[in-house]
């Protein structure tokens, strides 16, 4: 069934040979003739398996972003995108619903992914409001808050970071905030080559100039490989940045300068998987939006990083 997305078989992490381009628009059986070449060296193939999987409240059903709790490491944050009001929805490791909060100050254009990240007085919550479908919007919006407090109703007043691309609009889906407050936006590829930007924020209600760091990826032939959530591990080693059917992992180094991704995650069944957020033991968490009537998913998967 299409539902039983991650558990209709196993998650494979792919040596850098298998690189992106071998990977775009693969069907299931190219899928599986690289996964069986890549066997032929056991040292360099490891698996993922789920170890949790279940359901998120219909009221996330186009669940779009995921962040963990800096106050509650069993809680994470949540939210929909386009056409919702602008709120948050504290979910716990079983995705069960604790906590539905309005964001204060803030408008919906298009919410797209949420990250942790530096703040003063410790840390904040920073909520990408960055899709851009039709490649019109002439700035994106980042709207910075203080983690709400437990059983709060509204969040304290958002602080909203302005930014517009060098080189014009961009849809995008992807946003992580590294340890030193800079914002990385990850272009979706959705008729362009996937790239990665980013911005230090200023004062708010300035809009700045992103500055375009590199090219990541070729367009993707296959709507499945459009890029939709990036994150970055608590430690800031890794960065996480996936697609509707891939996970790349890049060593933050190598992101940020000119490597390729350390490891190539193939998910299988996830049509729209949107969220992401990893953990320092190797663990990542994903999310899907409700798909043809049904509900959305939340799991948690266990691997192995490359040394």
């Amino acid at each position: 069934m299409r539902m039983r997305w991650l558990l209709c078989a196993p998650v494979i992490l792919l040596p850098t040979g298998c690189g992106e381009a071998d990977l775009r628009g693969a069907s299931a059986q190219e899928a599986t003739e690289m996964t069986a070449q890549a066997a032929s060296e056991p040292s360099a193939v490891q698996e993922c398996r789920v170890v949790r999987e279940g359901t998120l409240p219909t009221e996330v059903r186009e669940t779009s972003g995921l962040a963990r709790s800096t106050r509650d490491a069993a809680l994470f944050w949540t939210h929909n995108d386009a056409g919702n009001a602008p709120e948050l929805f504290a979910v716990d490791t079983a995705g069960r619903l604790v906590q539905r909060v309005r964001v204060t100050g803030a408008q919906l254009v298009d919410w797209e992914d949420i990250d942790t990240g530096p703040c003063d007085g410790g840390r904040c919550l920073y909520i990408g409001d960055i899709g851009d479908n039709d490649g019109e919007r002439g700035q994106v919006t980042v709207y910075r808050i203080p983690e709400p407090a437990e059983g709060a109703q509204t969040t304290e007043a958002a602080s909203a970071f302005h930014a517009r691309y060098p080189d014009g609009p961009k849809d995008a889906e992807s946003l992580f905030v590294h340890p030193d407050g800079t914002i990385y936006v990850v272009t979706k590829g959705r008729d362009t080559p996937v790239a990665l930007y980013r911005w230090r924020p200023s004062a708010a209600g300035e809009t700045v100039t992103m500055e375009r760091v590199r090219e990541l990826l070729p367009a993707p032939r296959n709507q499945l490989d459009r890029v939709t959530a990036a994150t970055i591990s608590p430690d800031g080693r890794w960065v996480g940045i996936r697609s509707y059917r891939q996970l790349f992992l890049y060593r933050t180094d190598d992101l940020l300068g000119s490597g390729g991704p350390a490891a190539t995650i193939m998910l299988g069944g996830q049509e729209q998987g949107e969220s992401l957020v990893l953990d320092d033991d190797a663990s990542a968490w994903v999310t899907s939006e409700a798909e043809g009537g049904g509900v959305p998913r939340f799991a948690r998967m266990q691997c192995t990083w490359p040394e």
